[in-house]
Parts: structure tokens; sequence; C-alpha cells
């Protein structure tokens, strides 16, 4: 086959006709500020590199499809999920947490797992994690968390005491490290995980009727994870195994997909709930709240450019259609300020113009303007206010999402049982995993824990005791410490663990 060729330009479509020599004075220089083609080149070379996201750096992506297979229109009118059979374009991110764009695909860290639906009633993100909890439940905690999970300000090397000393002294964090430090925190590809909302949002019908719903993507490829030996050798060996897995498993036509599996509570259902339905680091038992199955999603398309489609993506969970909405969740009220925030200094104020995060089916009738990369016709010479009446675009009226009680006192309140922070986790330990799974998790604990100081160590041994006083036991005797001195702390309030513990001699060296 012929190949076609085309003719070099600059950005503005001047042809381009020496791309290997710079304008000079003389065969030895120096160059000629003339030379706009060079000055254009370097200039956009000097630009290439958006700032990094502070979490989710690295990540992997694809297009594909979501099919309902269940009739759900008596708890949501959202028309994506209004007929059995009907299918919406996606894309979906997939990433780590909490390490640089160059770290590897197998570190111990959650994942993220973002979901963009294109639907006739714009975009719709849901944006969650390959586990069902989270470490904190107040946005508040939230930079102090991702600061100990970087690298020490001093050093510039990832720090377990660092690390440690936070999740010790937050006890609502255990449930979520017990997952991570099981072999769930590395899972072996992005195909062989599923993806949780997490939080919970609200659902709401044609008839004004509001539910609570948590979402699933159950991975119909199998739950597969990597070992902690496992995971250290791919990370020398090839730390983009996950990245990898996925763009060549696309290319093979051996497309990856997820049921998507939803759990609902009505509004009287959850008042006498046991659990906080709000509180992310919480699970709603399925026991209690049994799943039904909503739909599938396939991913069938490779990105054809990774920094147009992948690098660019940005999802908001404030973006929500008709039918569904927001909890009052603290952690997902913080997350919808937060997200459209860093989207604004990492791409700019038209973000929402990029092809990737731009509404398909739904083209954007706003009467924002102008700003940084604005690309359409910016409105051309219509209204850029409301009210008007020169046929601009208006508010569909009627079309409110139902509202719901909320009462109470302003302030700054801690969570109103505190003790339920263990239980959940003990259960995992107790009855979910086997005893492969508790072998694992011991000995995950204690390769990391054991790199922190003993005093931190001590603190966050007595919480996994609170949570069951076998897990407690089996990380203090791998990491030598005295149990008597365990149980007596898991005996206090957290203010008396953390004043006991500072008394511990920690070595100079440290």
């Amino acid at each position: 086959m012929k190949i076609r060729k085309k003719t070099l330009t600059t950005a503005f479509g001047i042809p381009v006709a020496d791309d290997q020599n710079s304008l000079t004075a003389g065969p030895r220089g120096p160059v000629l500020m003339q030379d706009v083609h060079l000055l254009e080149k370097l200039a956009h070379f000097d630009r290439e590199r958006i700032p990094e996201r502070v979490v989710h750096a690295k990540g992997a992506g694809a297009f594909g499809y979501f099919e309902a297979t269940t009739n759900v229109t008596r708890y949501t009118k959202a028309r994506f999920l209004s007929e059995v059979g009907k299918r919406t374009d996606l894309f979906v991110r997939f990433s780590t947490v909490g390490g640089e764009k160059g770290s590897a695909d197998s570190a111990r860290d959650p994942r993220g797992f973002a979901v963009k639906f294109y639907t006739e009633e714009g975009n719709y993100d849901l944006v969650g994690n390959n586990t069902p909890v989270f470490f904190i439940r107040d946005p508040l905690k939230f930079p102090d968390f991702i600061h100990t999970q970087k690298r020490n300000p001093a050093t510039n090397l990832p720090d377990p005491n660092m690390f440690w000393d936070f999740l010790s002294l937050t006890p609502e964090s255990i449930h979520q490290v017990t997952i991570l430090f099981s072999d769930r925190g590395t899972p072996a590809t992005y195909r062989h995980m599923n993806g949780y909302s997490s939080h919970t949002f609200k659902w709401y019908n044609a008839r004004g009727e509001y539910f609570w719903v948590q979402y699933h993507f159950k991975t119909d490829q199998g739950i597969r994870n990597l070992t902690r030996e496992e995971a250290k050798r791919l990370a020398g060996e090839d730390p983009d195994h996950a990245t990898r897995d996925l763009f060549n498993s696309i290319e093979n036509e051996d497309y990856p997909s997820w049921t998507l599996e939803v759990q609902i509570l009505t509004p009287e259902q959850a008042r006498d709930f046991r659990w906080d339905i709000f509180d992310i680091t919480k699970v709603w038992p399925h026991a209690e709240v049994p799943p039904i199955q909503i739909g599938k999603m396939v991913l069938n398309r490779n990105p054809r450019n990774y920094f147009a489609d992948v690098e660019q993506a940005a999802f908001c969970p404030g973006n929500v259609v008709p039918g569904i909405g927001l909890s009052p969740d603290k952690m997902l009220q913080g997350r919808v300020f937060s997200y459209h925030d860093t989207h604004l200094h990492r791409l700019g104020p038209n973000y929402h113009l990029i092809p990737v995060n731009a509404p398909r089916h739904a083209p954007e009738n706003s009467y924002q303007r102008d700003g940084f990369m604005r690309v359409d016709a910016n409105g051309e010479g219509g209204p850029n206010y409301w009210p008007n009446s020169f046929g601009g675009a208006a508010p569909v009226t009627g079309d409110s999402e139902p509202p719901f009680d909320l009462s109470g006192q302003a302030g700054r309140h801690p969570a109103s049982h505190p003790n339920d922070d263990f239980e959940q986790a003990g259960v995992l330990f107790r009855k979910v995993m086997t005893d492969v799974d508790r072998d694992h998790l011991i000995g995950n604990i204690v390769d990391h824990l054991g790199k922190a100081q003993e005093r931190i160590q001590l603190r966050q041994t007595a919480l996994f005791y609170k949570a069951d006083p076998e897990y407690g036991r089996r990380v203090a005797e791998g990491l030598k410490l005295d149990i008597g001195k365990v149980k007596a702390l898991a005996g206090m309030s957290q203010e008396e663990r953390t004043e006991a513990t500072l008394a511990v001699r920690v070595p100079e060296s440290a």
C-alpha cells in the first residue's frame, strides 16, 4: 500500500520547509529569533506536561458501552436506565491513587474506578474505587491523609512512620486498612477487580419518590490479586503490566466486562438501618440489603491518543443527570467541590470542551463564556446572561429532584457512633477471609508496619486488636511486640492511647 505523504506545517497550517536545521547566522550560528518554527516547537514542548494529578496520577482508560438489563424505572427516571436493552456510550479510567505517574501498577494502593456515561441528558460521572469503603469520612482530613501517602517533605522518600502515624491516630481507617493490606490491595490487573461507588447516592423516579443507592461493578473476568512477592517482582520486571494488559486485551478483541449491581434502601429503611448509610467507612451488608443486577458494562475501544483521552479525562461526582442526586455523605460533598476545582487547575476553565469530557448527546447551552482554551464558537453573538428575551437557553421548570429532610445545629460534629469503626473490620477478618487470606494479610501488615517506630506499631496494633483479638495478637507476634501492652492500649480511649504511646522511646536514628 502506498503511503500518502502529508505536508509538515506549523500549528497554524503554514508549510515547514526544513525541520532539521534551525535558522542561524551562518553555519555556526547563533540562532535567529525570527525562526518562528523553532520557537513554536520549543515553546509547545515546554508546555507538553500539564500538572500531574495530586491523586490518581497514573492510570489507563478505554471506551465502551453500558447496557441496561433490568427495568428500574420504579426507582429512577434517568433515561439511560429507562428501558431494558438500552445502550449508552461511556469512558472508564482506572488508576492507582497515591503514586506518581511513573509508579508501578502493582503498588499496594486502592485503584480508582471512574466511569463517564455519555447520556442524552448530559454526562454522568460515577467516580469510585475498587474497594467499597474508604479511609476517612470527613473531607477535612483528606489533604492530611494524602500527604502521608506521598513522600516525606525532608527526605523525599516514602515514609512508613508518616503512613502509619496518621492511620493509627484515625481509627475510622481500620476497615479500609484491612482491605488494603489483604491481597485485594494489589489487584492482578484492572480487568480482574471490582469497582464501587463507595458513596451513597440518591435515585428518584417520575413520581417524585426517592431512594438511597450504592453501586457495585462486579468483574466478569473473576477476581485476581497479587501476593506481596508477586507485586514486588512485577514492580521491577514490568511496572506497567496492568496498563499493558488492558490495552492488549481490547486490541485482541478480548473485551473486558462488568455486571453492575445496586443496593437500594427506601428512606424508611434507611432511618432504621443499623449503620450510618452516609458513612463511607461502612458497607451495607449484602444479607441485609441484597444487591440487584441492573446492567452490563463492556470496554471495546482503546484510546487513539493517551494524552487526549486518558490524561485529559476529567470526572466529577457532581455531574449527575435527572433521576440521580447526591447524598449528605460528607466525603461526597467535599469531592463535589474538589474534583471540579482540580480540573480547573490542571486543564483550565474550559476543560468541558475537551472531546473526552464533552457531552456527546446533549450539547452544552450555558452562559459561561471566554477563558483559556475556549475552542468552540463561544456562544457567538447570543446573550451571555439570564434572564433574557433574545431566545437564550432557559431552565427546565418543574424538573427538580425531590427534597429530603435535613436538621441539626451548625457545628463541627464528630461521628455519632465511633465504636462502630471496628465491627465491620472484625467481621471481614473472622468471617469473610479464608485462612490463606488472613495469613497474607498479617504478612503484608508486618512487612510494612515493621518499618515504622515501635510506638506507632503499638498504637496501630491496638486498633487491629479492637477489631478482633486474634487479628491484633498475630500482628503483635509478627512485630515482636508485648501483647500485654497491645491489649492495654486497646482498652484505652484514642486520646489515652496516643498519650501512652508518646512515652515509648523513639530511637535517635528515627
